[in-house]
């Protein structure tokens, strides 16, 4: 992912008001952030409790940026991240849902999806699997999860 800027973030969200992108608040470490590590920009806001928000470049390089939702509920049983799918999470994953984008969002319609509690899906991508037999590559196989979780984003935004 590229750096982005402040004016970039709030300019790319597409299903909160203005008043909701002037009001949120950015990662405080920005400026230290190692964008080449990153497939999307993802974190919660430290002033409203379940809310949160993630930048994510789509299949066309523009960044679709949105806000997030947690689910009051937690899962019942131990959940699996729908964008890394990452089976030895060392992390929780929640339920997020998001507003759709235009008069479909003001109409109150919603998307959801499970994913990593703190957005560390491309953390976990990038680690390498364990190999599944004699001869497996596993950094072909690393190289697939950091795409496939490109893709899996990038289709979420799309459904905003």
């Amino acid at each position: 992912m590229l750096p982005i800027s402040e004016k970039t973030i709030r300019a790319s969200f597409v299903n909160a008001s203005r008043r909701e992108t002037s009001d949120l608040t950015l990662p405080t470490d920005l400026d230290r952030i190692v964008w080449d590590d990153l497939d999307f920009l993802g974190w919660r806001d430290p002033r409203i409790g379940r809310r949160a928000y993630v930048v994510v470049p789509t299949l066309d390089g523009d960044l679709v940026g949105v806000l997030f939702r947690q689910a009051d509920a937690s899962p019942r049983s131990r959940a699996q991240c729908s964008w890394c799918q990452d089976v030895k999470l060392p992390n929780d994953v929640v339920f997020w849902s998001a507003k759709r984008s235009g008069k479909s969002g003001r109409n109150g319609n919603t998307v959801g999806t499970l994913v990593c509690q703190d957005f560390q899906c491309s953390h976990n991508v990038r680690k390498l699997p364990p190999p599944a037999y004699e001869g497996y590559d596993v950094e072909a196989a690393r190289l697939r999860r950091i795409e496939d979780l490109q893709l899996r984003a990038a289709s979420f935004v799309a459904e905003v």
